[in-house]
Parts: C-alpha cells; sequence; structure tokens
C-alpha cells in the first residue's frame, strides 16, 4: 500500500508514527516524574510523623497539658489520613504496592496501639516510652524504605524512558533521512540522471517507476516525454528530408513560374509566345507533348497556335477542332484543370491520341476574368496525377499567358489605331495644306490652256508665274510635313526640342530667331512634347508664310501651367474678324491643342506683328498615343518630294 500511497500520505504516516511514539514516551515520562513527585512528597511526610513521634514523647515526658497532647496527637492522624489518602494540590501520594500498602497497615496497627499509652494517665515509665517510640519509628523507617525502593524503581524506569526517548530521536532522525533518501532524494537523482542522459542525447532512457505517487507521476512524465522525443528526433531526419523536398519543389516551381512569367514579358509575337510557352511548361511538367489552342469568339472552333513535341500526323488532322469533338477543345464555362485518361475513353476521337500511345491528357482552361480563350493541353504515355501544388502552378501559368496574349492583342489594337488616327491626321494635313494648293494650281493649269487656246500670251506667262509659285509653296508644305511627323522627343526637358525646332525654321527662312525659358516646372510627357512641338511648328509655318516678319521669338514659360508663346514682328491682322490668312493654321493648331487639353489664343493687330500662345492644363495628358506615322506614309510624302 506504500508503493501505491502517495508522497504525502507517505510522509503524513511516518510522521504520525513517530509523532505517537514521542507523545507516548513523552506521556510515559511525566507519569513517572509525577509519581517521583508525589512519592518524594509522602517520604517527606513520613519524616513528620518521626518528627512527630519524637515530639510527643518529649511532651509526654515534659507533663504537657492533655489538650497539648491531643493537638500533637491530631496532627499525627493528620500526616496519616494524607499519607492514606494523597494530596493532588501539593502533589503527595504514596506510590502503593503491597509491600509499601504492607509497611503502612503495620503504622497504623502500631499508632492504634500506641495512641493510648500516649493519653494514659499516669504516663509510661521514660523507658517504656521510648521504647515504644523507637518501635513505632522503626514502623515508620520500614515503610519510608519500601516507598523508597518503590521510587528507586520508577527512578530506573524513568532512566530508562530517557534513554528510550534518545534512541527514540536517534531512531526518528534516521527514518526522516532514509525516507527522505528513499522517497525524495533517490528518485530526484534518478531523474537527474535520466535528465543528463536525455541532454546527451539518450533518448532511449527510462526511469524505472515503481511507485504511484507524485515522484512516480513525474517518473512517468519524464518517460513519456524522452519517448515523444525519442520518436521526433527519429523522424526528424525524415521530416526534414521531406520539408526540404516540399521546400525545393516550391522553389522550383516559383523558379518556372518566374522564368515563364519573363518570357511572356518579353515576347514579341503571338506564335513566339505560344511556342515558347508550349516548350518552357512541357519541359517543366516532363510531359510527352504540349499543345497551345485558342478559341474563336463563339467557342466553336480552337485554333492550335503553338505545339512542342506533338506527332506530325496529328498535327495537322487537329489544327483546327470543333468543339466537342474530342476530348480536348471540349471546355465548359465552369470548367477547371483536369487529367484525362485516354485508354479508358471509349469515344472514338480519343482514339487518335492512344494510337500513338498516350495514356492521359492533361486539359489547363485558359481564362481572363472569367472568360474562356482557350486551353493548353499536356500528353502522357503513363498514367499522371496532379497534386494541388501542381494544378494551382498550371492555372497561374495558364493566367499569366492569358494576360500576356491580351495585352499582346491589345497592343496590335492600339498600333492598328494609331496607325489609323496617324492616316487621319495626314489626310487633314494633306487636306488643308497641300490639297488646297494643287486645287489651285489645277485651276492655273486650266486657265493655262484656256490662254494657250486663244494665244493670249501675257495669260499665259502669268499663269506660268502662278503655277510656280504654287509649286514653290507645295513642296515647302511637303517638306515641313515631313518635318513636323519625323519629330520626336527623348528628354525629360523639351527645351533641347525647341531649339532643333527653332534652328530647322532659321535655316528654312533665314529669320533670326530667340528662344527665352523662364521659371520652374514638372517635366512633360513625351506625347504631350510632341503636340506641343507640332502646335509651334505650325505657328512658325503660319509666320513664315504670312506674316512678313523680320525675327521670331519663342517665350517659354515653366510653371504648374506651361505656357509657349510664338511672336513675329510682321504685317499683322485684325484677329477680331476671326477669319484671316492663317485661318487654315490656325484650325489644325487648335485641333492639336485639344488633343491635350491645352488652348490657343491668337493676339494680331494689324502693321504690329502677332503672337500665338499655347497654354497647357496644370496635368496635361495626350488622347491618343499614336503620334508615329507610318512607313507608307512617309513614303507617299517622300514620293511627293521628287517633283522638284
Amino acid at each position: 500500500m506504500l508503493h501505491n500511497a502517495s508522497l504525502s500520505k507517505k510522509l503524513l504516516r511516518i510522521g504520525a508514527s513517530l509523532l505517537v511514539l514521542a507523545l507516548a514516551s513523552i506521556g510515559l515520562t511525566l507519569w513517572v516524574t509525577w509519581q517521583l513527585e508525589g512519592g518524594a512528597a509522602a517520604v517527606n511526610e513520613a519524616g513528620r510523623m518521626r518528627m512527630q513521634t519524637w515530639r510527643l514523647t518529649s511532651a509526654v515526658h515534659a507533663g504537657a497539658p492533655p489538650a497539648e497532647l491531643q493537638r500533637l496527637i491530631g496532627h499525627f492522624e493528620d500526616s496519616l489520613s494524607v499519607l492514606r489518602r494523597g494530596d493532588a494540590s501539593r502533589p503527595l501520594f504514596v506510590p502503593w504496592d503491597d509491600q509499601v500498602r504492607q509497611q503502612f497497615a503495620v503504622v497504623e496497627s502500631l499508632w492504634q496501639e500506641q495512641r493510648q499509652h500516649w493519653l494514659a494517665v499516669p504516663p509510661l515509665p521514660v523507658e517504656a516510652s521510648l521504647q515504644t517510640a523507637g518501635d513505632f519509628v522503626e514502623a515508620i523507617d520500614r515503610f519510608v524504605l519500601a516507598i523508597e525502593r518503590h521510587l528507586s524503581r520508577l527512578t530506573a524506569i524513568l532512566n530508562l524512558f530517557q534513554f528510550a526517548m534518545m534512541a527514540l530521536a536517534i531512531g526518528g532522525a534516521v527514518v526522516m533521512r532514509y525516507t527522505g533518501y528513499l522517497y525524495v532524494i533517490s528518485l530526484l537523482s534518478r531523474l537527474r540522471q535520466g535528465l543528463g542522459k536525455v541532454e546527451a542525447g539518450e533518448f532511449a532512457t527510462r526511469i524505472e517507476v515503481d511507485t504511484a505517487d507524485e515522484f512516480g507521476q513525474v517518473a512517468a512524465g519524464f518517460n513519456r516525454m524522452a519517448g515523444t522525443l525519442e520518436s521526433m528526433y527519429h523522424g526528424l531526419e525524415s521530416q526534414v528530408e521531406a520539408k526540404t523536398r516540399h521546400i525545393e519543389a516550391q522553389r522550383l516551381r516559383l523558379a518556372a513560374l518566374y522564368e515563364v512569367s519573363a518570357f511572356l514579358a518579353q515576347a514579341a509575337s503571338i506564335d513566339e509566345l505560344a511556342r515558347g510557352f508550349a516548350q518552357r511548361v512541357r519541359a517543366l511538367m516532363k510531359a510527352d507533348a504540349g499543345a497551345v489552342r485558342w478559341s474563336d469568339d463563339a467557342s466553336q472552333r480552337y485554333l492550335m497556335l503553338a505545339s512542342d513535341c506533338f506527332p506530325q500526323d496529328m498535327l495537322e488532322e487537329e489544327r483546327t477542332l470543333l468543339a466537342g469533338a474530342c476530348a480536348c477543345g471540349n471546355l465548359q464555362p465552369e470548367s477547371r484543370t483536369r487529367v484525362i485518361p485516354i485508354l479508358s475513353h471509349d469515344d472514338i476521337p480519343v482514339r487518335r491520341c492512344a494510337k500513338v500511345g498516350y495514356e492521359s491528357v492533361v486539359s489547363v482552361p485558359i481564362r481572363l476574368q472569367q472568360r474562356l480563350l482557350g486551353e493548353f493541353n499536356l500528353f502522357f504515355r503513363s498514367a499522371v496525377t496532379l497534386s494541388a501544388e501542381e494544378t494551382e502552378l498550371l492555372d497561374a501559368l495558364a493566367s499569366h499567358l492569358a494576360s500576356a496574349l491580351e495585352s499582346l492583342r491589345a497592343a496590335a489594337l492600339a498600333r492598328e489605331a494609331a496607325v489609323a488616327e496617324e492616316r487621319a491626321m495626314l489626310a487633314r494635313e494633306l487636306h488643308d495644306s497641300i490639297a488646297q494648293s494643287l486645287v489651285f494650281l489645277k485651276i492655273q493649269v486650266q486657265l493655262l490652256r484656256i490662254a494657250a487656246q486663244k494665244g493670249q500670251a501675257e495669260q499665259m506667262h502669268q499663269a506660268l508665274d502662278e503655277l510656280d509659285t504654287g509649286l514653290r509653296e507645295s513642296i515647302g508644305d511637303v517638306r515641313e510635313l515631313l518635318v513636323h511627323f519625323r519629330t520626336r522627343t527623348n528628354t525629360d526637358d523639351i527645351e533641347q526640342a525647341l531649339q532643333e525646332t527653332l534652328q530647322k525654321f532659321q535655316h528654312q527662312t533665314g529669320l533670326p530667331t530667340h528662344l527665352k525659358v523662364h521659371g520652374d516646372g514638372l517635366p512633360l510627357p513625351p506625347d504631350v512634347q510632341v503636340q506641343v512641338l507640332h502646335v509651334l511648328q505650325e505657328a512658325l509655318s503660319n509666320v513664315r508664310k504670312h506674316a512678313g516678319a523680320s525675327q521670331v521669338e519663342l517665350e517659354v514659360l515653366k510653371g504648374a501651367q506651361w505656357r509657349f508663346s510664338v511672336r513675329d514682328d510682321g504685317i499683322g491682322f485684325d484677329s477680331r474678324e476671326g477669319h484671316g490668312p492663317t485661318h487654315v493654321g490656325m484650325k489644325i493648331m487648335r485641333e492639336r491643342a485639344d488633343g491635350i487639353g491645352a488652348q490657343v489664343e491668337i493676339i494680331s493687330k494689324p502693321g504690329q506683328g502677332t503672337t500665338a500662345s499655347l497654354t497647357l492644363p496644370a496635368h496635361p495628358v495626350a488622347k491618343s498615343s499614336g503620334t508615329a506615322i507610318t512607313g507608307l506614309a512617309l513614303e507617299s510624302l517622300a514620293g511627293l518630294m521628287r517633283v522638284q
């Protein structure tokens, strides 16, 4: 039961046992001491009786009155009564045993016999009285001697108890030490040794548990802990290896995703994009073949954009697939990445894959914002399963492919829109300048033909002069258009482009030009700079054609709102009339300014020159990025230049 009891119960039982023994020893010691103290008082009282005997004898011999004798006899009887009954207050009591009782009975018997002799009249003779007193004192001595013998035995018992208590103290200390060692120190030592071994890596260490107390529970917990550590340690290497493989797989997937994403961002054409994607993903997934299919707007047909390691005969047959005619190209709007087992498929169209040895095909839908764009297929010559990570990777790659294809399509549409815009702008420029000049030349040719038919030489010379002037103006307009359309800016600061524009103008006209720049402001976007240069070039063209100026000044004010002003000292015109010789050029300038949200203001008076100002908004943005002229348009304009 001690083995099953708790440590507190064990210590409580041992302590209670030692306490009971100690209390019993103390109680016995107190009882013996009490007996010795009472016996000593009884010996003293018996000694008083001897003294009272001699006093009584002396009083009788001295002839003391009867009252005095009676008083002395009363004291003697009181002493006998105290010895007989005892007195707990003193304390006084006789340690009775058979011998003590016998001697006390002798003393009482002699007292009863001699009491009358003490009161006899006449008193006994001196010798007889002394003999009687001596006999009585001897009886009292024997009584005292019997008490002393009894007290001697009690003293021996007291000494024995004291030795027993000393032995009990020593034994209790030994028991407590042994108990502490047995139930505490020994277990702690074993636990400490076990911890040291576990700390040294000996996870197979166990502590023997033979009790159910607190230390037994601690030892059992230690054994469980050591077992857990041992299992964790033994499985740690495999876990680390598995975790390393998982991390490496994650790294490879991320690297593949990054590589494919970088390639998709750099691909310049849809063919290059699809072919490179098919090659990389097939190699990544270790597939035997791969194909990228694109669906039409109605999702009725799937066109194979590119393939990798795909059989040539199947490539010709599956270049275009009807939706639902095969396991490939059979996607629904809610379809997800899936593995299609080919050999177990009974549909006839799938048997083409089975004939060339394919057992599984992975179908990955290509989506952009929930819109199904196409499908990517991976073909395997063995059964294959996809993990959740591989499925997630394929979905991510397909999403990147959809974004890249959409970006290429958007870029193509933007280029097409830019070409259309440039053509429209070129048509406006040709209509507003060269076309009008050609109409004027056509009229002059008709006048020349009429004058030739009528033989009017003066009108013929006048028409020829007009034709010569018109041709020179048309050639200048063509040159100016070529300069405008080739204008580009690749710097954040427009000042260099402005200087180049003024230098070209000065070279064409021979007029001195000046550029003044004031203030500070944020750089203009490149597309806005191009439109600003076109407006300024149109203003300079109007100066060349109509102003008759001797010098030109371009002032630029930088700030939250940029302002460009072209001033000349030419003939000017009345700007309040709303029309003039430059109305066509002003219309072109305002159209270009509207494209960037700017405003054009013309201030002019006859004989005081003209100021054309362009004021930009706080954050100018071009409405269209189409600022490049196509090679065909440039070639056409260059052809027109061949007339000189």
